[in-house]
């Protein structure tokens, strides 16, 4: 992992809202996987193999009247990532409930307190996916249930629903980063039912599960619904995130093919998080 190079982007954004939400949205779907929002704009990573020179040709809120948005960009070594995180991360706080921060953080006054080191992996519970994921987490009984984190990122998700008695709980991401990352804070917070591995859908053959939670991307999600949905126990719950309110449709008629029944919507600056029954 130690000679992987990422690109970081810094973008300056006035004013910032709503733009630094678009630009941040657009750039997920340009293949940027890791965002930084401080309080002139946002900075983007990606992966230098990922990246190419007309990385932001497609980025349309860069053509806005709008907005003024400059950017520039140079290489960052990823042993340079905690003193980034150092520096940008600040703790936060979901439903007075859970608070997600970083070792450095003072330990607040919540239920649940997670301690991550984020590095390059994404889900640190700023962003609004990871949020809503939390707050349906924190509104479910998961004693003594089995749970799937699928596209863990930093494991949060996972350490939060072990937190609320789940066990055994997998916690999967296709990249070596988020494994490794997720392994980190699993351990960190003394998590002894999560078993992390490294994959995509496939190595869920054969597995089965009473609550799977997929925080990734539309057309991930739409394409290995019918993995998630043969992985289901009966009355097993499903909550997805990772895509807009205008994607719904989508989403929901391929639950429907696989026989989900649509439960609760939860929305956060047209971001959305769904709850599906089996």
């Amino acid at each position: 992992m130690s000679n992987i190079i990422y690109i970081g982007y810094q973008f300056k954004v006035k004013p910032l809202q709503p733009a630094v939400e678009i630009l941040i949205a657009e750039l997920g779907y340009a293949g940027f996987e890791s965002f930084v929002e401080n309080e002139d704009g946002a900075t983007a990573y990606i992966q230098k193999e990922e990246w190419n020179a007309d990385i932001l040709d497609d980025i349309q809120i860069l053509n806005s009247d709008e907005f003024e948005i400059t950017y520039e960009f140079n290489e960052i070594e990823q042993t340079n990532w905690n003193e980034e995180w150092e520096k940008n991360f600040n703790p936060i706080i979901v439903d007075d409930a859970c608070s997600v921060r970083a070792p450095f953080h003072e330990k607040p006054d919540t239920t649940y307190d997670i301690i991550i080191e984020p590095k390059m992996s994404f889900g640190t519970g700023h962003h609004e996916t990871t949020h809503m994921m939390i707050q349906h987490v924190l509104k479910t009984d998961l004693k003594d249930k089995s749970v799937l984190d699928m596209g863990c990122g930093t494991g949060v998700l996972a350490i939060l629903a072990e937190m609320k008695g789940a066990k055994p709980l997998d916690a999967v991401d296709y990249d070596n980063w988020c494994y490794l990352n997720s392994l980190e804070n699993v351990e960190r917070n003394n998590a002894k039912h999560i078993t992390v591995i490294e994959g995509d859908a496939s190595v869920l053959k054969g597995k089965s599960y009473d609550v799977i939670i997929a925080n990734i991307n539309r057309n991930i999600l739409l394409q290995d619904m019918g993995v998630y949905a043969s992985c289901l126990n009966e009355n097993g719950m499903l909550f997805l995130s990772g895509f807009y309110a205008e994607d719904i449709p989508l989403i929901t008629a391929e639950c429907e093919k696989h026989l989900l029944k649509f439960e609760e919507k939860l929305e956060r600056n047209n971001w959305v998080s769904l709850k599906f029954l089996n």
